[in-house]
């Protein structure tokens, strides 16, 4: 039986109940027992009832990650399923979502059942995404209804795009039977010279072989019209440029049942930070000073990622989709890899960046900045992915009274320099190395356990 926790004086946020009040929540057996605002007489408290004063800082319910890369079974050298898990809490998730870009790939139940029991031992929740052709090689669609039932919450290729679309057609066919979403990386490679670079200035610059936005947007348009066609439920992942964000608002302004998500690094970082600007060179160009590159280093592998961090203008247009809601969900992306796969040329570096524990820091540093409100990046951290994932977790965006206690607390002031080295996931590989960061997690509560304290 769990310890019962008496969350005191916090602001407590709940996006799904439209609540923004100063209180204490009490939490007993796994579950939340009462909230309880400023001024209200609070009933004795269990005897053994843990105290945690929260003052100056924000209570909400636990972050749900969309999008991760657990690399087990493998890669365990880039990480692990406790790693990653480890790495989840310390960022104030309580679930996530793993990503099918393993050896061997979730294709077939064996491997998905592997997946959740190691998942099960770890301190948060695991949800596995399988692939939606086998062994991702795009030929053909993967027996849906078998992974459904041995608990996939959805279906991708990941980081390869669904080229043919006769398959394409065939998985939103049968998402319609499984009501789980399929989860498209939206790249047309016939547009991609070169992956993990935007085409623009800074490619030009240096030369270097690109991926424009049209790219994306091809792939965007014609994902959204087979969903229109089929009825599909169709998830766009890692949504980066302006005219993608126009093709969405107007699919939903036309009630097609999608969905999309953007990472922190697609809504707050430019391609500038390939160049690695230092603070001081950076006068001349536009944007926020607090996220300018605080490294010298031109050619900066910890910053290609696919897709590629794109232009400002693209950062704005995808900032103000996740303000007004056309793009649901902020997910990390979270991809870890060795001090090898990115200390190598340009060329031949991975692409994606570790993300998991710096999320919350970028996000709230910029609604320091007034670029975004605290509401919306919990929302967009909660009720927004659970939209994704569908009524089976509609529980976990909620601090309802009953429900289980799955929270996290935003020590909301606390400025932090980003150190890799401290990072718990394997993957030291963020850009945002020793840049300077406000907000961070204090504890991330699992089914009424603290699982992460900042100590």
């Amino acid at each position: 039986m769990n310890k019962s926790i008496f969350l005191n004086n916090g602001r407590i946020i709940d996006p799904s109940q439209k609540i923004d009040f100063e209180g204490s929540l009490l939490i007993s057996n796994g579950k939340i027992q009462s909230l309880i605002p400023k001024n209200a007489v609070p009933k004795p408290l269990p005897n053994d009832c843990l105290m945690i004063d929260c003052e100056g800082m924000v209570i909400c319910p636990g972050f749900i990650d969309i999008h991760t890369h657990l690399r087990e079974p493998g890669f365990e050298h880039k990480e692990t399923i406790l790693t990653g898990a480890q790495a989840a809490a310390k960022g104030g998730f309580t679930t996530i979502c793993s990503m099918p870009n393993t050896n061997p790939c979730p294709d077939n139940a064996p491997v998905v059942r592997d997946i959740i029991r190691i998942g099960d031992r770890t301190k948060i929740r695991i949800l596995p995404i399988a692939s939606i052709t086998t062994n991702r090689a795009g030929n053909s669609i993967v027996e849906m209804s078998d992974l459904a039932q041995a608990g996939v919450i959805g279906f991708s290729d990941d980081g390869d795009a669904l080229k043919r679309p006769d398959l394409l057609r065939e998985a939103l066919s049968y998402s319609t039977i499984t009501e789980l979403p399929i989860i498209t990386h939206c790249e047309d490679p016939e547009l991609v010279t070169g992956k993990g670079i935007n085409e623009g200035w800074v490619s030009s610059r240096l030369g270097l072989p690109s991926s424009p936005s049209i790219a994306e947007e091809m792939m965007v348009a014609r994902d959204i019209e087979m969903a229109r066609i089929t009825g599909g439920k169709l998830h766009l992942a890692h949504i980066s440029t302006e005219g993608s964000v126009r093709l969405i608002r107007d699919a939903k302004k036309r009630k097609i049942n999608i969905t999309a998500e953007a990472t922190p690094h697609h809504i707050l970082l430019s391609e500038d930070w390939i160049m690695g600007w230092g603070d001081n060179e950076k006068k001349d160009l536009t944007g926020p000073n607090i996220f300018s590159q605080v490294t010298k280093n031109t050619y900066d592998t910890n910053s290609k990622v696919s897709p590629p961090l794109r232009s400002k203008q693209d950062n704005k247009a995808v900032l103000k989709a996740i303000n007004d809601g056309t793009i649901d969900a902020i997910a990390t992306d979270h991809a870890p890899h060795s001090y090898f796969d990115k200390a190598t040329t340009w060329e031949d570096a991975s692409v994606g960046i570790s993300g998991l524990e710096t999320a919350i820091g970028l996000l709230t540093t910029a609604s320091k900045n007034q670029l975004i409100t605290l509401e919306t990046i919990i929302s967009s951290l909660t009720t927004g992915p659970v939209k994704i994932l569908g009524p089976k977790w509609k529980e976990l965006e909620s601090l309802k009274e009953d429900t289980v206690a799955d929270i996290t607390i935003i020590n909301i002031n606390k400025k932090w320099l980003v150190d890799s080295n401290t990072f718990l996931s394997k993957g030291k590989n963020t850009p945002l190395n020793g840049m300077e960061l406000e907000g961070k997690i204090a504890y991330t509560i699992r089914n009424g356990e603290i699982v992460y304290e900042d100590k």
